[in-house]
């Protein structure tokens, strides 16, 4: 039988003029992380799944910094998002 996973989320904020280094502003499981989700698609903000990058994420505390082991694989998803922010203007 195929253990299926509970559903994780971790929300990221960067602001490069404000912050050194991405935080972690909210994550949560199950209802939680479906909520996060929501929210974030309500707002435009884009979503991206990567089970591992959540796996390991969501070990940190809320307003925590990523990090150095993290800024490559968490580099190339801002790299995803601003690439879509680009296409959309």
């Amino acid at each position: 039988m195929k253990k299926t996973r509970e559903k994780k989320a971790v929300a990221l904020r960067y602001n490069a003029q404000l912050e050194a280094v991405p935080k972690v502003i909210a994550k949560g499981s199950g209802k939680v992380a479906e909520n996060i989700i929501e929210l974030a698609k309500e707002h435009g903000i884009p979503v991206q799944s990567d089970p591992d990058l959540v796996e390991v994420l969501s070990t940190l505390k809320i307003n925590e910094e990523i990090p150095p082991s993290l800024y490559i694989a968490v580099a190339e998803l801002l790299a995803f998002v601003y690439s879509l922010n680009s296409k959309k203007r």
